[in-house]
């Protein structure tokens, strides 16, 4: 083998805190070769951001230090090279795409200036910075280019944003891109056309691809190695064929069984009550309509899976039923009162038995707020257990039921990961025991072992309380198994529905069936049959 591009070696990486010292990274070691793709696979807080983290020199330090090891990039140990040298490399010769795109893109300027600015910011023209923008801007998939980049960060759907961060990042073409969980929000459409991007510019520069991710479709898809990391630690490498047909650890071999999509599908309870009646609902924002006469029912007990792009009115949907958007037309009939009109009065009693679980758990939870207040805030607003000491229990028995720990009940969300927010809105929600719970995207961010865990405690509540669910996932594997009836929406009008096995079985609609086949297996030899089959059609 040549030399590699990238060696991290021996490192370990410990964060001080007021409860002890944490050790987030212990001796570890991988090495990546020009175009080659490495996948480091784990859980949230298995130390795979960190790592990453220390190659950029992006850990806070302190309460981050950096016990031990090296870190080498064209013979020079990035460890030891000054912040100024450091800052050459950034961006130009070793660049990142963050997991969360909201928290790295600046609001208050448009995203065409933050773009262009990777450029500029080394020495290169504007007009050859506005030039490149443009042209990746296009090829990411983001509608109308040249009005996007004149447009800020919140005016783009979560999916969009996360291909501006990777637009940004391949500016300057660098040699090394490490991309940090970067398709966990997007479409599967939009997924496989960011990784047929990547591996394009791999065969155009020869560029590296160090691939952090959760995701076992992704690694099936363009990973050449894997690194499997548990606790801090390297527990398995191979190559993704090695590790997915034989994997020695047992800690992968759960990451493998919990992949979704290989379950049994199931069925409606054919004579359950109707508990939401939608009929024509319509949003128009100025000249673009999201919503076109969207109409549907849901039943008690019923998981009702909405899919689509970004941009195809799924959220869109979900914020005009709980009336955080107000609708344009059309009604939603919650066991028979219509929630578009209903009075602010009467709506407040209705939100304890429909919460929402939000995609972006950043914007979602009070940062202001510790975990213990965000859960029981709902108590409070609603008048509920007032015993201070149950209070507190029942917080408790919700972080365990999503994966967390007690002692979590302290802290503040900027000090877990993106998963691990999104488990806290889950319990969140789950604190006031509703009827319906709306999730947008609600296990996109979570780690497979930890979203099945979150999937049989939702279908666990489904079962015990009748809970229902409106499900909106770009995930079709989990679709697959959790859901009983889906909607396949498309430029805010939903285009085909139905019971899930004819919807996965036999699409009727051509953009059905184009999501269908988008949609990536976590077999490597399945995801190379397909990519052969491809090559082949006409």
């Amino acid at each position: 083998m040549p030399e590699a591009l990238l060696t991290v070696k021996n490192l370990s990486v410990d964060f001080h805190t007021a409860r002890g010292t944490v050790h987030a990274v212990r001796n570890v070691s991988w090495s990546v070769h020009r175009g080659e793709t490495l996948a480091i696979l784990g859980e949230s807080g298995s130390g795979k951001s960190v790592s990453a983290s220390a190659v950029m020199n992006l850990l806070d330090t302190p309460p981050a230090e950096i016990v031990n090891g090296e870190i080498f990039y064209e013979g020079k140990d990035l460890l030891k090279i000054s912040y100024e040298e450091h800052r050459a490399l950034n961006g130009k010769k070793i660049a990142m795409i963050f997991q969360d795109p909201l928290g790295h893109l600046n609001p208050v300027y448009t995203v065409g200036w933050q773009i262009v600015e990777m450029m500029t910011a080394h020495g290169r023209p504007i007009e050859m910075a506005r030039a490149r923008a443009l042209e990746l801007v296009t090829r990411v998939g983001i509608p109308e280019p040249e009005k996007a980049l004149k447009k800020y960060p919140h005016q783009f759907s979560g999916g969009q944003r996360q291909r501006l961060m990777i637009a940004m990042a391949l500016m300057l073409k660098p040699d090394i891109l490490i991309a940090d969980e970067p398709t966990t929000a997007l479409d599967v459409t939009v997924q496989a056309e960011v990784l047929a991007l990547l591996k394009e510019l791999q065969e155009e520069t020869g560029m590296a691809l160090v691939l952090i991710t959760h995701d076992l479709g992704v690694v099936a898809e363009i990973a050449d190695r894997v690194v499997v990391m548990s606790a801090g630690e390297i527990v398995e490498e191979g190559t993704a064929r090695e590790v997915y047909h034989n994997p020695r650890h047992a800690y992968t071999r759960k990451l493998i069984s919990a992949a979704p999509g290989k379950g049994a599908i199931r069925h409606l309870e054919p004579e359950a009550p109707v508990l939401l009646d939608v009929t024509g609902l319509e949003k128009t924002y100025g000249n673009f309509t999201a919503l076109k006469g969207a109409s549907f029912t849901l039943a008690r007990g019923q998981s009702l899976a909405v899919v689509g792009e970004s941009g195809s009115g799924k959220s869109t949907l979900a914020r005009v039923i709980l009336r955080l958007e107000q609708a344009d037309a059309g009604t939603a009939l919650w066991k028979g009162r219509d929630l578009i009109t209903m009075a602010q009065r009467d709506l407040l009693a209705i939100r304890q038995q429909i919460q929402m679980v939000f995609q972006d758990p950043t914007q979602s939870l009070n940062p202001r707020m510790s975990v213990y207040q965000l859960i029981s805030e709902g108590w409070d607003i609603h008048g509920l257990m007032p015993d201070r000491k149950a209070r507190r229990a029942r917080v408790e028995e919700l972080l365990e039921q999503v994966e967390l720990l007690p002692s979590h009940c302290d802290r503040y969300p900027h000090q877990f990961s993106g998963g691990q927010r999104q488990r806290i809105a889950i319990a969140r929600a789950l604190a006031l025991e509703p009827e319906l719970i709306i999730c947008d995207e609600a296990v996109s961010a979570l780690d497979v072992s930890v979203q099945a865990q979150v999937m049989a405690l939702l279908d666990d509540l489904r079962a015990k309380l009748g809970i229902s669910y409106l499900f909106i996932a770009h995930d079709l594997g989990v679709v697959r198994d959790f859901a009983d009836t889906v909607l396949v929406m498309k430029e805010g009008e939903i285009v085909e529905q139905g019971p899930t096995e004819a919807i996965f079985s036999a699409p009727q609609h051509p953009y059905t069936q184009r999501l269908l086949a988008a949609n990536l297996d976590p077999d490597p030899d399945i995801q190379a049959q397909r990519a052969r089959a491809d090559r082949i059609a006409p």
